[in-house]
């Protein structure tokens, strides 16, 4: 079976392969798929630099959320709490060292580094999810101290001590703090930690990463022994206490969160190995036996949805990429599985030149996480490593023009139910001088609300589109927008006939395209801005009107103007004559009958006049009353 395992392995690769020599990647990247990046804020790996001023943060953080979404990132895990502290406002954590060099001390002017982060993300169509260490305390005690209200100061009673005993002679007298898994007070209490966040802030996802009891390079002081004493009844083995003891606060803390809102997404970045060899030919660290990590659990409760193992090997090998991703992939329980992509292995400002993952090695990753069946997409460690200037043998290009250059929602998650939202309503397409403004209300029916939106445009001068083949195209996804209006700007590169559809999508994933079709309007783009226009001191009066309005505006007397009438739908009904106008030089003045073309009178509502002269153009709404 091993064999025959790694023959099917072989030639999976090798076709992969010969698709990335043929092509580049598959030819249509999927429309629902994760695309995530961790952003590292423990000891200002990604972000924040302490030394900068609150102004300097800001702009340093919209560079890399700019930066990931060039990217093609549409997730992005934000690292809220690393030593029991706060990149957030909180009344129960002081705020982190990290921003400031001083623990409990906040930026200054203030500013909230995750409200920011939320922020930032909505506006580039990307979800954010809290990521949080669960159990870390104090990484390490130097010159900035523990602030008085550090939970290791507070409630020392809910602390284990965990002391370095590995081979590194410089962290010999290293004392790591955790907050101690055994006892039910400090799992509620980090469970309370995370009740808080999903409060107060709208976050799209709670992530924890892999720290829960220590690496093997740290020993449990002496104090668990008294923790199993005391809550340790009914359990043969203190590593079965153990492994229990994780697993109720990885339940707990995700009933809480969907009590809560049940909108929040919840997920896990284990390490890659379960158990040493599992599945067969894997050689390493033993999660569930060392760490007392037991992610298999996890992923039979029913709150629980989304892992992200840390594969951050290569093909081949005694931890080979392909094997875990497909054991993690059969383990899944309905469940998303993104494996986790070392991305930090490719940049040679992270890892050495001799070591270092060859240029193929990260896309090989991703083409065969797309094409293994229980796999929905990736998250890359870590957002530094993804970036332009990044040494990382070409990967920023290859995600940017070939993997992830169009549009992708995050993956709908069936195990949550399939209750699509409705189609927007009154969707309305006009040119401004920035582009094509687009505009939707938000559907107020169906069994669930969307909370984005996916925004879909075509060119076509010879027909009318069909608005399921519009946004059945992932080709034609422009834009994901948090809000009921977007501009596209784009446009305004290549004149001609726009298409524009729009539908909802709620916080799981779920499109309004599957059960109620969206609206289709158009707009005529011309590539000249507004004021390339011959004409200026357009008027248009009365306005609101009932029957009539009056144009006039200034105009050079050698332009040929063509003026024409839509509605909110972007249909054309009338083309005013101005030959019965009136003309004095460098001026022009006449009047129009709100009727269309064949002669019926506008009905109240809202309408553009539009002045043409080649590709240029310039509209103003007026409105018709009784």
């Amino acid at each position: 079976m091993l064999l025959r395992h790694k023959v099917l392995r072989f030639l999976s690769q090798s076709l992969v392969l010969i698709s990335l020599i043929a092509g580049g990647a598959s030819a249509q990247a999927p429309k629902h798929e994760m695309r995530g990046a961790w952003i590292t804020t423990v000891y200002g790996l990604d972000w924040p630099n302490t030394s900068h001023t609150s102004a300097q943060q800001i702009s340093s953080l919209t560079s890399i959320f700019d930066d990931l979404e060039s990217a093609g990132i549409n997730a992005v895990f934000f690292q809220i709490r690393s030593e029991a502290d706060a990149l957030y406002f909180s009344l129960i954590e002081p705020a982190s060292r990290m921003l400031t060099g001083t623990m409990g001390l906040r930026p200054d002017p203030y500013y909230d580094p995750l409200e920011l982060a939320i922020d930032l993300a909505h506006e580039r169509g990307m979800e954010l999810h809290a990521w949080m260490n669960p159990f870390r305390a104090m990484s390490s005690l130097g010159p900035w101290g523990l602030s008085s209200n550090h939970i290791v100061n507070t409630r020392p009673d809910l602390i284990l001590d965990v002391r370095y005993k590995g081979s590194d002679s410089n962290l010999e007298d290293t004392v790591v703090k955790i907050l101690n898994p055994g006892i039910p007070e400090a799992r509620e209490y980090i469970s309370a930690v995370v009740e808080d966040v999903v409060t107060r802030y709208d976050v799209d996802g709670i992530h924890f990463d892999d720290y829960f009891y220590p690496y093997p390079s740290y020993q449990i002081g002496i104090e668990d022994q008294s923790t199993f004493a005391t809550y340790g009844a009914g359990f043969l083995s203190q590593e079965n206490w153990r492994r229990d003891n994780i697993n109720q606060f990885v339940r707990g803390v995700g009933a809480a969160i969907r009590a809560i809102d049940p909108d929040i997404k919840y997920g896990i970045s284990p390490f890659g190995i379960w158990r040493n060899g599992v599945p067969q030919g894997i050689v390493g660290l033993d999660a569930y036996n060392v760490i007392y990590s037991d992610p298999l659990d996890w992923l039979q409760d029913d709150n629980f949805d989304y892992m992200v193992p840390q594969l951050y090997w290569k093909f081949t090998g005694g931890q080979d990429f392909g094997l875990l991703a497909d054991w993690w992939a059969s383990q899944a329980n309905g469940k998303h599985i993104y494996p986790g992509i070392a991305a930090y292995r490719a940049d040679a400002a992270t890892y050495g030149w001799s070591t270092r993952y060859a240029s193929d090695e990260v896309p090989r990753q991703i083409e065969y996480s797309r094409a293994t069946s229980g796999i929905q997409g990736n998250v890359f460690f870590r957002a530094s490593n993804l970036r332009p200037n990044a040494a990382n043998l070409g990967l920023s290009d290859a995600l940017r023009t070939t993997f992830f250059n169009g549009k992708a929602f995050t993956p709908y998650m069936q195990h949550r139910g399939a209750f699509p939202p409705d189609a927007p309503e009154n969707l309305t397409a006009t040119q401004s001088e920035t582009g094509v403004f687009i505009r939707w209300d938000p559907p107020l029916t169906g069994f669930t609300q969307a909370d984005r939106f996916g925004v879909y445009r075509m060119r076509s001068d010879a027909f009318i589109p069909d608005s399921r083949d519009m946004t059945n195209d992932p080709a034609n996804l422009i834009a994901i927008s948090w809000s009921p209006e977007f501009v596209d700007t784009d446009a305004l590169e290549v004149a001609g006939r726009y298409f524009y559809a729009v539908t909802g999508v709620d916080p799981m994933g779920f499109e309004s395209q599957e059960t109620a079709l969206s609206e289709v309007v158009v707009a005529d783009v011309g590539t000249e801005k507004h004021g390339a226009l011959p004409i200026s001191g357009m008027g248009l009066y009365p306005n609101p009107s009932q029957r009539e309005v009056q144009i006039s505006g200034h105009i050079e007397r050698s332009s040929s103007l063509l003026f024409e009438v839509y509605d909110v739908l972007g249909r054309r009904l009338a083309t005013p004559d101005v030959g019965s106008g009136t003309y004095s030089p460098g001026s022009f003045q006449f009047t129009f009958t709100l009727r269309d073309d064949s002669g019926r009178r506008f009905a109240p509502g809202t309408y553009f006049m539009v002045v043409r002269s080649g590709h240029a153009h310039k509209s103003i709404p007026f409105t018709v009353v009784r």
